[in-house]
């Protein structure tokens, strides 16, 4: 699967989160109290696609560290560029979710993986940013 798949469709993901968390604010409580251990809740599937996309901004960011450090020129430059993109938009969907739960991990809010995901974006923000400065310094 090629970068700009993967993060068109955990672009997309994120979007139907968008879509899916708006009716689900308005019915916080009784979503809270009906919300099982493995039920996806809209607040689960946002959290989820946004550490996803943190994941894959890692993983694009590290093999881009890992390219611009052994090639001359442009190696890692697209990959760079794309744990930039990935990385901040799952820090703002981690964050966003971690702001409208009212409750703790367990209750249906995907609190853990919110935290997930802005961890996982910082960190693929980084690797990114490390990688395009090595890409540029080489070239």
């Amino acid at each position: 699967m090629s970068v700009r798949r993967l993060l068109a469709t955990a672009a997309a993901a994120l979007l139907a989160g968008i879509g899916l968390a708006a009716p689900a604010a308005a019915h916080a409580s009784a979503r809270a109290a009906e919300a099982g251990a493995y039920t996806l809740t809209a607040a689960r599937f946002w959290a989820t696609a946004a550490a996803l996309l943190a994941l894959a901004g890692v993983v694009v960011g590290r093999l881009a560290l890992a390219r611009s450090s052994r090639c001359i020129g442009h190696g890692g430059t697209k990959g760079a560029v794309a744990a930039l993109v990935a990385g901040p938009i799952a820090v703002v969907g981690g964050t966003l979710n971690l702001a409208v739960a009212d409750g703790g991990p367990g209750t249906g809010n995907g609190v853990v993986a919110g935290a997930g995901a802005l961890l996982l974006g910082l960190i693929a923000t980084v690797l990114g940013w490390l990688a395009l400065a090595r890409s540029r310094r080489t070239g």
